[in-house]
């Protein structure tokens, strides 16, 4: 290796102990300030559904809610009738 190299790599190392040093430094509120702006950078990210789309994904799940609802009072009617005809 030459010398070059090694005090890249050197640096390198310093930097990453550096690095664990700063991280090590910040305190329990500290990291909850951190956590929390990550958060806001990713709800930045977020392509949110517009009022048209937001509607229609609701009615679609409050159609599939009562469909499976009315399907399963059904099904169980019908088994507790036939249970009912075997007795």
């Amino acid at each position: 290796m030459s010398k070059e190299k090694k005090t890249k790599d050197i640096k390198k190392v310093d930097k990453k102990v550096e690095k664990k040093k700063e991280e090590k430094k910040v305190g329990f509120f500290g990291k909850i300030k951190n956590y929390l702006r990550s958060v806001r950078v990713e709800l930045k990210k977020v392509k949110w559904p517009t009022k048209q789309e937001f509607f229609k994904y609701t009615m679609a799940t409050l159609f599939f809610i009562i469909f499976f609802a009315l399907f399963f009072l059904l099904s169980d009617v019908l088994i507790y009738g036939l249970k009912q005809l075997v007795r």
